[in-house]
């Protein structure tokens, strides 16, 4: 799948704070570096449990974790048939974690300069001297007669690391045959090695609340960017009453933090589908009670059992779920309360293609009485969550597990990878999803896969849906 921009990328790195900066210069003071990411490059930290699954995935496959302690990580979501994403440490892509579905396993697939952050115990071949420039400056396969030794754990379709004879990383690459065949062959490949972009790797003690003073300056320009902008749009639109658009989400978060500071204490808009997370409940009371701001709720719930059972589920190419329970449902409160309203919105061109080429200001044509308004649209994931943290703002405790964006538990533009995780960390919730897709699949006559294997998330023979109007 080919990657998108949208958007420049920003991400840097300081080698004296050890820190992502959104910057050509650290609050330090020294100069930053380019991180090669794959577009579009919206990298967000990796929470400690996301480092857990990193060095879990990392010490199964080649006996000793990738991050080391006290270093910082971030990951970068690449375009992939389901989640595939890049592991940033140490100012650089030390390699990549995809998942299977069909096998519920996650693959590590490292690169080279990896090897600056750990030691790999297992899935090793090690090479003779007189290969090493051929591997290493040519990207040749390992061939036979330059094979040293293989790991016994090496089977064919591993991904190994590639090691001369000093103990240094050469290269890395795929195993085209298993430890034993490999010793008995005398002539032919071992491994197919991968060619990748260089990235440059310095290993260095940090923490997030660094990370936030090194991008003291970046956070203070993007607030009062921010800030201007909301002033400015309000003035413009004297006659509307203003809210936030909430959605228990960081970006709405970020959004109701840079609104309140430009004008003032208004109310949360919260479009509840009755399908939201407990903790995403829980976020919008604690953020109302912290900030002192009333919350305004719409209830999607009964529509969208309503609207199931005579279409389905929602696909990602249908998804009615948004215009039911969210759209509709706000456009008949602002109707009754205000008539037409002003509603900041967490929108970020980095989300999306759509996103990107979205005006800043702009009527959704399905809510036409809401004028809606993206204060922190140019923002990256990385200043959003800079700023969460410099101000001390209390975020939904889902992205502490794993979540990386926060909408209904069965959102159909979920990934498997997300949805096996909700599965298993939600049964009940997901129990009671299951029957409800169970008994569309059986009236439909529909084969069992069709929910086991998540393919009720697309609809067959209509065209592709985008998110244009999924914002309320």
């Amino acid at each position: 799948m080919r990657p998108s921009y949208l958007g420049r990328i920003l991400l840097r790195w300081c080698d004296t704070c050890h820190t992502p900066v959104m910057a050509k210069q650290c609050a330090c003071g020294a100069a930053t570096r380019e991180v090669p990411v794959t577009p579009p490059g919206d990298a967000r930290p990796a929470f400690p449990e996301d480092v857990v699954l990193i060095n879990r995935i990392y010490t199964d496959h080649f006996g000793a974790p990738l991050i080391p302690e006290g270093h910082l990580a971030l990951l970068n979501k690449v375009p992939d048939q389901d989640r595939m994403e890049e592991v940033i440490a140490g100012g650089g892509v030390a390699g990549i974690i995809r998942y299977f579905p069909d096998k519920r396993t996650w693959e590590p697939v490292p690169r080279p300069e990896a090897c600056n952050l750990f030691t790999p115990k297992k899935r090793v071949v090690v090479v003779s001297d007189d290969a090493v420039p051929f591997i290493r400056d040519q990207g040749m396969s390992v061939l036979r007669p330059g094979m040293v030794s293989i790991d016994d754990s090496v089977r064919a379709g591993d991904e190994v690391f590639i090691m001369a004879c000093n103990g240094t990383c050469i290269g890395v690459g795929r195993a085209k045959v298993d430890a034993a065949t490999a010793r008995a062959m005398e002539k032919g490949s071992i491994v197919r090695t991968r060619r990748n972009i260089a990235s440059q790797i310095v290993p260095g003690r940090a923490g997030w609340d660094d990370a936030v003073r090194a991008n003291a300056r970046v956070l203070a320009d993007a607030e009062a960017e921010a800030v201007a902008f909301v002033k400015s749009v309000t003035e413009r639109n004297p006659g509307l009453v203003a809210n936030v658009s909430y959605s228990g989400g960081k970006d709405s978060l970020a959004t109701l933090l840079v609104v309140t500071k430009a004008i003032g204490k208004i109310p949360m808009l919260f479009a509840d589908t009755g399908l939201e997370f407990p903790e995403t409940y829980e976020n919008v009371r604690e953020v109302s009670e912290k900030y002192g701001l009333e919350v305004i709720r719409t209830d999607g719930n009964n529509t969208f059992w309503e609207t199931f059972t005579k279409q389905g589920p929602p696909a990602v190419n249908a998804r009615w779920c948004c215009r039911v329970c969210k759209l509709t449902p706000v456009l008949d409160l602002v109707r009754e309360r205000w008539g037409e309203c002003l509603s900041f919105i967490g929108q970020r061109r980095y989300e999306s293609a759509t996103r990107a080429q979205s005006d800043r200001v702009w009527r959704n044509r399905n809510v036409k009485v809401q004028l809606s308004a993206a204060p922190i649209h140019n923002w990256t994931a990385m200043h959003v969550w800079l700023y969460i943290w410099r101000e001390e703002a209390p975020y939904n405790a889902l992205y502490g597990h794993r979540l990386d964006r926060i909408g209904c538990f069965m959102c159909p533009s979920s990934d498997m990878a997300l949805l096996h995780m909700i599965a298993g960390d939600y049964p009940d919730l997901w129990r009671g999803w299951t029957e409800k897709l169970s008994e569309w699949q059986q009236a439909q006559g529909l084969p069992a896969a069709w929910v086991a294997d998540g393919r009720w998330r697309i609809k067959e023979g209509r065209a592709e849906d985008n998110d244009a109007d999924s914002h309320y």
